[in-house]
């Protein structure tokens, strides 16, 4: 037997790449690295010192990073300036807008939220805050005339007032003198002016701010002259204000989008510190002013002739009724605030009411119009009726005996309106000289308000389309307005109070 070994055999063409499989398998059983891993790890290096690289280029760069410097003050460009001159222009050209002002600092400091109407003008504020004193709650003024509604109880951070004010609580409010609050309610009316100001060459651009409105300019200038009520017909630009006596130059800053809006200003005003003004430009409802203030604005014109014979027949339609409860609101100056409440007949011409003074809660003035003229006589509140200051009872029955004052005529707003009520069942009057002024509610029922201007003054009527009178109001020497509302009822027998028998002069105290 043949035991040698077999002959080898030659490579063939396949036979490399077998040969180079071999060699790769043999490589990696004895722990060579392979091709395609010494290239992974090349890669994962060189990635590794480029993450190096870059984290010390950043912290070095970081560490010798400064901010760009501010684009320092300048003068205003031209653009600029026209801006800043049409500033209150355009405020009274957009008429209303959303305000929150913070002044003062501090347990001093007042916080106001509400609304300014420039075209009226008219300011609709809730005020709060620590140094809120005696103002806290509500508040409007129309520059000559503020009325505040007392609350406090109120929550010490205010928020925006009721569209729709409250009807009742507002009384006449006279700023005691030195207090915070009228400053700033001046610097909200000077916001307004109906021409552009004169230039101004201390103004200066500060730099650029984005507020939630968009992007604005920040300018220095001094705080807006003074305006009078625009009702007036005149002007007084370049007259400083209280807020531009004190304020040093720089001090008012206005934020300025580029279409002369002005969406923020800050300032100091004397006795005040510093203030804060934010507008919210896109919060602009209509705003009504209170009663006090003659109520919702109309628009006046002429009697119709249905409204003319509906005003001529006011006089048997009111005898018809026989008479009526009233109440009675009337802020007659800025220390005498009225409130009544009583009966009239108009059949007999007669009319009685309790009245009390706010400003006096444990007294009471009963009041007697009849034939012969008016009586009056002071009580304790508890003789009078009872009930609060804010809300008298009606007056005792019968009348008491007592030390009453006579007089034959009106003296005062408090007998021109309770005149005026019950003559209004009497002679058809000066009716060719009466205005519709607007279409108002009284008691859920629609009404025309009627004015007349009499020798007592100027007088609305409320009249409802069935011809009964609703109200009457009287325009007082505080040039507020004061309202009788009249409620048609069966009243009682109003006798006539005791009289001396001479008739003495009325004295001028109540």
């Amino acid at each position: 037997m043949d035991t040698s070994a077999p002959p080898t055999p030659e490579p063939g063409p396949g036979d490399a790449s077998r040969s180079d499989h071999t060699t790769d398998a043999t490589d990696t059983d004895t722990g060579g690295p392979p091709r395609a891993s010494r290239r992974r790890r090349t890669v994962l290096l060189a990635l590794g010192l480029t993450a190096a690289t870059s984290a010390t280029a950043l912290v070095l760069g970081l560490l010798s990073w400064a901010p760009e410097p501010p684009e320092p003050a300048r003068p205003l460009t031209v653009a600029e300036a026209e801006r800043l001159a049409a500033m209150r222009v355009t405020n009274l050209r957009d008429l209303r807008s959303g305000v929150h002002v913070t002044a003062g600092t501090g347990a001093a400091r007042t916080e106001l939220v509400g609304w300014v109407d420039w075209s009226r003008p008219l300011l609709y504020l809730d005020v709060g805050g620590p140094g809120a004193g005696a103002e806290r709650g509500l508040l409007q003024s129309t520059g000559s005339l503020l009325v505040v509604r007392p609350d406090p109880t109120a929550v010490p951070t205010p928020a925006a007032p009721p569209l729709v004010p409250p009807p009742d609580r507002w009384r006449l409010h006279r700023l005691t003198s030195g207090t915070a609050l009228a400053p700033v309610l001046d610097l909200l009316r000077d916001l307004a002016a109906d021409r552009p100001d004169p230039g101004d060459g201390d103004a200066r651009w500060i730099a650029r701010d984005v507020l939630a409105a968009g992007p604005v300019d920040v300018v220095a200038a001094p705080p807006p002259p003074a305006t009078p009520p625009l009702a007036s017909g005149t002007a007084t630009a370049g007259t400083p204000s209280a807020a531009a006596e004190a304020a040093p130059d720089g001090s008012t800053r206005y934020w300025l989008d580029q279409d002369a809006r002005l969406h923020k200003l800050t300032t100091r005003l004397p006795g005040v510190g510093p203030v804060t003004v934010l507008l919210n430009r896109a919060d602009r409802p209509t705003l009504r002013p209170v009663e006090a203030l003659g109520g919702r604005p109309g628009l006046p014109r002429a009697l119709t002739d249905a409204e003319q014979r509906r005003m001529n027949r006011l006089p048997t339609r009111l005898r018809a009724l026989g008479g009526a409860t009233v109440t009675f609101s009337g802020p007659v100056g800025t220390d005498t605030n009225l409130r009544g409440a009583g009966w009239l007949n108009w059949t007999t011409g007669t009319a009685y009411l309790a009245v009390a003074d706010l400003g006096v809660p444990d007294r009471r003035t009963l009041l007697r119009r009849d034939a012969a003229g008016l009586s009056r006589m002071n009580v304790p509140a508890t003789a009078g009726g009872g009930g609060t200051a804010e809300a008298p009872g009606r007056p005792p029955l019968p009348a008491p005996a007592g030390a009453w004052r006579h007089a034959r005529s009106a003296g005062d707003d408090l007998d021109l309106l309770v005149d005026a009520a019950v003559a209004a069942a009497g002679p058809v009057r000066q009716q060719a000289a009466a205005v519709r002024i607007r279409e108002d509610v009284a008691d859920g029922r629609i009404v025309d308000v009627v004015e007349l201007r009499t020798t007592a003054g100027r007088l609305r009527y409320w009249v409802e389309r069935d011809g009964s009178l609703r109200r009457v109001e009287l325009l007082t020497g505080s040039s507020a307005w004061a309202q009788l509302d009249l409620n048609p009822a069966v009243v009682p027998r109003l006798g006539a109070p005791p009289r001396p028998a001479t008739t003495a002069p009325r004295p001028g105290a109540r």
